[in-house]
């Protein structure tokens, strides 16, 4: 009886909130209209105000798409087509700027730059994810943790994850890292321990925002235990949440691991990580060769733009709140 009282509470809760973003939706064009009127009175020209912020989205939207799929198409048509071996060297064409032989120029043993980007765009992939996911799970369990049982808990946690984050991430990481031999595991520990903080605290407040709501106070007084509600009902709303938290991390995951490379703290030096890449790169900048620093720097910045737009115009899709307040 619990279960059905909650979920008739959250079907009239999802109805009144889709009707109250419908009704900011109609009264976008009103609003346009409106102040087209008084442009035109003023005699100034008019441009829709909603209508460019939505174009400008499906631009961002689209532009975002194209980048990450190209990189995606990088790295798994590249290494298979290329007819070179990512280690093998050249010294009579070491340090080669950019030609149609090799599109981004030799490294200082005469490495094709191109696949040694492609491989280590993959390395630095790898281990984004499995942070971005390992720091999801531990910041979504704490998180709801906290915000389901409230009281000392909530305090005590929000406490331990506050002091933490008062630390800089890069200089625990280091920390963490520094315990271990250089691998990828303990990159991935290093960056989930110093990511998870944001996920817990995201989490949590859509816990709190979710424990106010009807359907859970209905829950509640038919009978259902506190483990039942956080499964059934807590849990659900805030999976997209937590979802998106996942995407964002991951090219903060990367540029974690790219600096803990660069500092020689990372990943072992034979790997192809895009650290790795520029950390050896770096007495060929000073000799005014700019080709093996500059790619893969644009292969660490290019996917993590393309991830942000993405994930930006997913945030204005699960909150219908915020995309309403968009289009005014």
């Amino acid at each position: 009886m619990a279960d059905v009282a909650a979920e008739k509470a959250e079907k009239t809760e999802k109805a009144k909130r889709s009707g109250r973003a419908g009704q900011s939706e109609r009264a976008a064009p009103a609003a346009d209209a409106g102040y087209a009127e008084g442009a035109e009175q003023a005699g100034t020209p008019w441009r829709a105000h909603g209508t460019d912020r939505r174009s400008t989205r499906t631009l961002r939207v689209r532009v975002s798409a194209a980048l990450l799929t190209l990189t995606v198409l990088a790295v798994l048509l590249v290494p298979p087509l290329a007819q070179l071996d990512q280690q093998a060297v050249d010294l009579a064409a070491k340090l080669q700027p950019p030609s149609w032989a090799h599109p981004f120029g030799t490294d200082d043993v005469g490495r094709d730059l191109l696949l040694r980007c492609v491989y280590g765009l993959r390395v630095s992939l790898l281990v984004g994810v499995a942070a971005a996911l390992t720091a999801t799970v531990v910041g979504t369990a704490v998180g709801a943790t906290a915000g389901a049982l409230g009281g000392w808990v909530d305090r005590s946690v929000m406490r331990v994850v506050d002091t933490i984050s008062s630390v800089p991430h890069l200089l625990l990481g280091i920390f963490i890292v520094a315990m271990f031999r250089p691998g990828v595991w303990p990159v991935v520990i290093s960056v989930a321990l110093t990511h998870w903080l944001s996920t817990a605290r995201i989490v949590r407040a859509e816990v709190l925002s979710l424990r106010s709501r009807p359907y859970i106070d209905a829950a509640v007084s038919g009978g259902a235990s506190r483990w039942r509600v956080a499964v059934r009902h807590l849990l659900p709303g805030v999976l997209p949440q937590a979802a998106l938290a996942a995407v964002l991390m991951v090219p903060h995951a990367m540029w974690h691991e790219s600096a803990l490379s660069f500092l020689g703290l990372g990943l072992p030096t034979h790997t192809a990580s895009l650290g790795n890449l520029i950390q050896e790169a770096r007495g060929s900048l000073l000799a005014g060769q700019w080709w093996p620093t500059l790619f893969p720097g644009l292969f660490i910045i290019v996917p993590t733009l393309a991830v942000a737009g993405l994930a930006g115009a997913w945030r204005e899709r699960i909150n219908p709140r915020r995309r309403s307040e968009l289009m005014l």
